[in-house]
């Protein structure tokens, strides 16, 4: 479900296990000390998924910038390391060394793409170094390989997200198309990445116990542009629409050559629903996407983030996960506060893995609602909301809890 990378600059610090110490000249008699903590971050923030990858990283950004402005955590500065992962597993584990080999930093948010994520899980958890993410919705990351059959085992202790599973979102997807778009013929592709095939294999199976037909399925690679061959397949199926299992830049080519063919929609996911869909795709208009959580413009919880945000010029939008990043960021902030306060407001040396036990007890009112994470490092709240294209924009059609 990015990034420039952020030079943070250590100096002569001496570096401790929780964090370098800096003299602080403005406290009482001088005899008081700051301590650094350094969040991670890392996204694509170069590439085709950079609009969504440096959404995160300004989210991220902000709620560093506010902790610090409020003293969220007395005695604690907190610093942004991003990192760019370009979209690519390789990339991202080596910037989980990164993260690991720094031993200033105590929590990483992010990546964006599940398949990033997998390869970042297993040296993230080996370190004890948490990790949470406001976009990944893989399943399996957090509930095993084998959720599908009941046999749910959490993989990575240190794994934790702000973003629903792709059970949920599937299901809520395929919900939306059967009874309130009420397409019963559905062409179904995907792109073969960790994300796309989980996500459509999800949207199949509640598809077809509600009834509807699966008429034709196929596999696109997501660096593909011309998809004339599928699309003379879909022509052919008598589907009444199409949903794809990727993201953007392969959606939204894939749109437009259908529309010039057949006027149906595509649906998509939380990977389809950001302003570069709608920009690449000269006939994006009717297409639908469903992505994680409440429309943040219509949530009262969000109100401050969207000003600030603002305030704060960022030139990038928040996009689809920016109040989830900044709640995924916060719980972060959350624990270490937690962990400061049971030390006599000082980091302890073995502040990692006090960090990770904090984790599991967050609890906190945050942009997107109350945010807790359950016994597999899931986010409690299942909002999800499907948009649809309307005017040149995304227009939230239906937001629910997912049970």
């Amino acid at each position: 479900m990015l990034i420039l990378t952020a030079v943070l600059t250590t100096g002569a610090l001496t570096l401790t296990a929780c964090g370098s110490r800096d003299d602080d000249k403005g406290s009482s008699g001088g005899s008081g000390s700051t301590q650094t903590v350094v969040i991670g971050l890392d996204a694509p923030l170069t590439g085709d998924l950079s609009a969504l990858g440096l959404g995160i990283k300004n989210s991220a950004d902000l709620a560093v910038k506010t902790a610090n402005k409020d003293k969220t955590v007395p005695g604690i500065k907190f610093e942004l390391k991003a990192l760019d992962d370009q979209a690519q597993p390789s990339v991202g584990q080596q910037n989980a060394t990164q993260f690991i080999q720094d031993k200033n930093v105590l929590g990483v948010v992010g990546p964006l793409n599940s398949g990033v994520s997998q390869s970042m899980q297993k040296p993230l958890n080996d370190a004890g170094l948490t990790q949470v993410s406001p976009a990944n919705t893989g399943t399996e990351l957090t509930q095993g390989n084998n959720w599908k059959t009941g046999d749910k085992q959490r993989p990575f202790k240190t794994y934790f997200r702000t973003a629903t599973t792709d059970a949920i979102q599937g299901a809520f997807a395929a919900n939306y198309l059967y009874k309130n778009a009420n397409v019963k013929d559905v062409y179904l592709i995907d792109d073969q990445k960790p994300y796309g095939a989980g996500l459509a294999a999800s949207f199949k199976t509640t598809f077809t116990e509600l009834g509807g037909k699966i008429v034709g399925t196929d596999h696109v690679n997501p660096d593909d542009r011309d998809f004339n061959s599928v699309v003379t397949k879909v022509k052919g199926s008598g589907a009444k629409a199409v949903y794809y299992g990727g993201e953007y830049p392969a959606g939204a080519p894939l749109s437009q050559q259908l529309k010039d063919s057949i006027k149906i929609p595509l649906m998509g996911g939380d990977g389809m629903y950001s302003a570069d869909f709608i920009s690449l795709n000269k006939k994006a208009e009717g297409d639908i996407a469903t992505s994680v959580g409440k429309p943040v413009e219509e949530l009262e919880s969000a109100k401050k983030f969207i000003a600030d945000y603002k305030t704060a010029g960022y030139k990038d939008a928040y996009e689809a996960y920016g109040g989830g990043t900044y709640d995924a960021t916060w719980a972060i902030i959350e624990a270490v506060k937690a962990v400061a306060a049971d030390n006599d407001g000082k980091l302890p040396d073995d502040a990692r893995t006090k960090v990770l036990d904090a984790m599991s007890k967050v609890q906190f009112e945050g942009v997107t609602g109350p945010v807790s994470f359950d016994e597999y490092g899931d986010t409690t709240n299942t909002m999800m909301t499907a948009y649809q294209v309307t005017g040149g924009k995304w227009t939230s059609k239906l937001s629910e809890a997912v049970k």
